[in-house]
Formats: structure tokens, sequence, C-alpha cells
């Protein structure tokens, strides 16, 4: 996982791809948030969020 994220930053570092930095960031933010939703006592504030 480390190396997928490293090779992705070097990618938008070499082909100037900046503006894919926010998606990416917030694309792991959602999945890291829906992970810690599946067992603890934060679900039901997460789905009432979505």
């Amino acid at each position: 996982m480390i190396s997928l994220l490293g090779q992705l930053l070097k990618y938008m570092k070499v082909y100037r791809k900046f503006w894919m930095a926010p998606i990416v960031f917030g694309l792991l933010l959602i999945g890291g948030l829906l992970i810690a939703a599946q067992s603890t006592a934060i679900a039901p504030f997460i789905y009432a969020i979505f």
C-alpha cells in the first residue's frame, strides 16, 4: 500500500498532475471513515452524515 502511494506521488510530481492530490486524499479519508464505522460505536453518527 505504501509503495502504491509512493508511485502515485511520483507520478503526480513527474507529470505535474497536482490536481489529483485532493481527490486521492478525499478518497482515502472516506475509505478510512467507512472502515472505522464498521465496528465501532461511531457507526450511527457516520450513517447520519451520508
